[in-house]
């Protein structure tokens, strides 16, 4: 124990400030490639590479296994080019958060009521009650264009009535996602990427899928009220919040606008 307490503070001694901001870079980044990959599959899949990292280094160090060791030699180049393959949509969300230059100024704008917002709360309530599904999508940063291609065009300033229009069972366009930007209802019936990851309640079904889906490759925000039980949710940044408030689903949606890291507890 005196030998360990000796080396330590070698260690400590040798420290200077270089060393002390190295360190703490090093910590931030690892921090930061935790933060991305927190509560998405890929901390699973981070999980088995660090066993399987432990289980090849502590075989690989016996020398008693050369065949092996060559075979390991050899994989190790091609893991160069797999991790990253695997680790695809955390590297790509962790890109685009660095390329959002909006957010760093979203502090300093003024907290104004968005109409598509308030008319989405209101349309919320009565779509809820006559129990009609619904999926309306805010862009924020990232660009939706290649999702709203594959709707209809619109241009429409919200309104509940529009909102109701659209989601109704008898309409052509209930089916597919309403994308809002600016304010403005750009494409309606638009077709969006289903989320891969499983989803805990059974009564979450393809809405819930579609807006988990945009929210994991986008800064989105997309809200979706259930058809079959009239529970409204929100999907943000590869988390779905189920059972929100419809009462303060306006406050809920500009927190987030706001404060693209607001989070609230998932249900």
């Amino acid at each position: 124990m005196d030998s360990l307490t000796t080396q330590l503070l070698t260690y400590i001694n040798r420290l200077d400030a270089p060393s002390i901001i190295d360190i703490a870079l090093v910590t931030a980044v690892l921090y930061g490639l935790l933060l991305l990959i927190r509560n998405t599959r890929a901390i699973q899949m981070l999980r088995g590479l660090i066993i399987v990292a432990l289980i090849v280094f502590i075989l690989s160090s016996v020398e008693q296994f050369p065949a092996f060791n060559w075979l390991i030699n050899g994989i190790i180049p091609a893991l160069v080019v797999a991790v990253p393959v695997l680790f695809q949509p955390e590297l790509r969300r962790a890109l685009e958060q660095l390329g959002h230059t909006g957010r760093y100024f979203r502090f300093f704008r003024r907290n104004v009521q968005n109409p598509a917002v308030l008319a989405t709360k209101d349309a919320s309530l009565r779509l809820s009650q006559r129990r009609y599904g619904a999926l309306i999508v805010f862009e924020q940063d990232t660009g939706l264009q290649e999702y709203v291609d594959t709707g209809i065009l619109m241009e429409a300033l919200p309104s509940p009535e529009l909102l109701l229009t659209i989601f109704n069972k008898h309409t052509e366009l209930h089916d597919g996602a309403v994308i809002v930007r600016d304010q403005k209802i750009v494409a309606a019936a638009c077709v969006l990427p289903l989320s891969t990851s499983s989803l805990s309640d059974r009564q979450m079904g393809l809405r819930h899928r579609a807006a988990l889906g945009i929210s994991e490759v986008s800064d989105a925000i997309a809200v979706v009220v259930s058809e079959e039980t009239g529970q409204v949710s929100i999907a943000h940044n590869g988390r779905i919040l189920r059972r929100q408030d419809i009462s303060r689903l306006d406050t809920i949606l500009h927190a987030f606008m706001q404060n693209p890291r607001q989070r609230g507890q998932a249900q």
